[in-house]
Order: C-alpha cells, then structure tokens, then sequence
C-alpha cells in the first residue's frame, strides 16, 4: 500500500546573479517521485529572473538553464493545473539535486527572495 508524499526544498536568493545549489535526501519510504512545481515568496522576480536545474537519482528531469517561466503559474491557475507531472520517477539512492540560478534580466530590481522545489510522490505505508 503506498501514501500520498509531499516535500518543500527551500533555497535563499540573496544576491543579484546567484546560483545556489541543493541537495537533499529523501526519506527512505519514498518510492516514486510524480510532480513538482517552482513556488517563490516573490514570484515576480522567480518568474522573470529564474532558472533551475532538476535531478532526482541522477537522472536529470529539468536540464541546467532552464526557465522557470515555464513552471510558474499565476493564481489564475486552477490548484490541479499547478504542478508539472513526471511520471513515477524512482526515488533510488532518495536524492534529490536542485540548482537554481538568479540572472539581471533588465526588467525588475532584485529584492532577496525565497524559491522552493515543492515535490510529490508516493511512500511506503
């Protein structure tokens, strides 16, 4: 029987031009990981400034550069239509690698910001 996972992967953008790289291990009854979704306490500067890479037991999801345009949605977006589906990625070694890049895009003033990887997924009961 598998149950329902969800996990926030945070990290802080203190600096214009930031990269900051994360790697954390899953518990050892996640099986599969099935979604995820970029979130941001400041969505605006995520949103245009954004970009991430995504590894989950080495197997790259998202490749390096890759826009968070893409991910984000506005609250206009149904609460279904949020998260990105991956089908069932095995968890494996259970680590999740997540590398997020902050770039000047010439349109919005960089503000610190937080940018967390929500990820969800199936465990062992």
């Amino acid at each position: 029987m598998t149950k329902f996972f969800s996990q926030d992967i945070d990290v802080q953008i203190t600096a214009a031009g930031q990269t900051v790289k994360r790697t954390v291990e899953l518990d050892k009854s996640v099986k599969t990981i099935t979604h995820y979704t970029i979130l941001s306490n400041r969505e605006d500067l995520a949103y245009y400034r954004g970009s991430f890479r995504l590894v989950i037991n080495k197997d790259e999801i998202v490749p390096e550069g890759y826009s968070t345009k893409k991910i984000m949605c506005w609250p206009t977006v149904s609460a279904d239509d949020r998260l990105k589906s991956i089908g069932n990625r095995s968890t494996g070694n259970g680590l999740i690698d997540f590398e997020y890049t902050d770039t000047n895009d010439g349109l919005t003033v960089f503000a610190p910001y937080t940018v967390t990887l929500s990820v969800e997924g199936e465990r062992e009961a």
